[in-house]
């Protein structure tokens, strides 16, 4: 009888190496994923936002900007609860002040918008996994149930390109930054502003297996940004007989469009008064619904549709 159990035991701890084992392979053999998908994005700045004074954080968050975003990336998971993943993202941003109530952005009457390129890698820590059940059909033995989740956070690195539109009483859309709407490269303490910044994404997201190959995610993330001129706006009203002189008419027109509702805009709009906040920096947001495909060990193959 003690050998009985004994054989029992043993055939039991293999199986459970065995299982141990087949699961170690099965996230080596498919830690390489390729993803696509899209999403909305919308502007956390100056322009547009609640009817409110602009905070550029989720209470600024405004439903008529919503933009649409398209991404693909490469996802490569370097242990059991880490991946990293390099993403190529298109999107766009827009923020219009008459989009909001709050009396002195409605009177500033700014808007804009702009396409977003961002490449970026970020890091990914998984708080809960997708993992298969047995892999052996055993009556009466219980183990590890099938878990088609996984949620994980992230954190990374990530370079953006932009270029800020505006568009003027006519309806018609002009490139902002030549026209040096708040005197950029007029005065040594306001020099061009790059359209090449960096940036900071973070967020978390959930994915659910739909196959052994297949899984479908929805990601949410904020980007931090270095710059306070992705909408171009950022710090105070230029002197308008400078503008004219140096960029034409339109230049004044697209740097102060105030529709004068206040009782004082003269004043409001003057040269030096507050055009927008430099203390804060411009961020942004991006969500996506995204399928991720599994790649066989050893090569990339594209994706098959059954």
């Amino acid at each position: 009888m003690k050998i009985k159990y004994i054989f029992i035991l043993f055939v039991f701890v293999a199986l459970i190496q065995d299982f141990s084992n087949a699961q170690t392979s099965l996230w080596r053999r498919k830690r390489k994923e390729f993803i696509f998908g899209g999403g909305a994005t919308n502007f956390l700045g100056e322009l547009g936002g609640a009817n409110q004074i602009g905070t550029n954080g989720m209470k600024d968050f405004n439903w008529p900007s919503v933009r649409p975003d398209f991404m693909i990336a490469y996802r490569y998971r370097t242990t059991r609860q880490t991946a990293v993943k390099t993403s190529l993202i298109f999107g766009r941003l827009s923020g219009n002040d008459n989009l909001t109530k709050e009396p002195y952005r409605n009177d500033r009457n700014l808007n804009f918008r702009t396409s977003v390129v961002e490449l970026s890698s970020q890091f990914e820590l998984t708080l809960t996994r997708e993992r298969p059940g047995h892999i052996y059909n055993l009556k009466g033995i219980r183990g590890i149930r099938y878990l088609q989740i996984t949620s994980y956070l992230f954190a990374g690195f990530g370079v953006m390109f932009f270029d800020p539109h505006g568009r003027d009483t006519l309806g018609n859309w002009h490139a902002l930054r030549p026209l040096s709407t708040e005197g950029e490269g007029f005065v040594p303490t306001r020099k061009k502003y790059s359209l090449f910044q960096a940036t900071i994404p973070f967020g978390i997201g959930f994915k659910y297996a739909l196959s052994a190959d297949w899984s479908v995610g929805i990601e949410y993330g904020l980007r931090k940004t270095f710059t306070d001129y992705i909408d171009d706006v950022s710090k105070t009203y230029f002197d308008p007989n400078e503008l004219q002189k140096e960029k034409g008419s339109l230049a004044v027109e697209m740097a102060n469009p105030s529709n004068h509702s206040l009782f004082n805009w003269k004043l409001v709009t003057a040269p030096g008064m507050e055009r927008g906040d430099p203390s804060r920096k411009d961020s942004y947001m991006f969500s996506f619904i995204s399928f991720y495909y599994k790649i066989p060990r050893g090569r990339f193959t594209l994706p098959k549709f059954r």
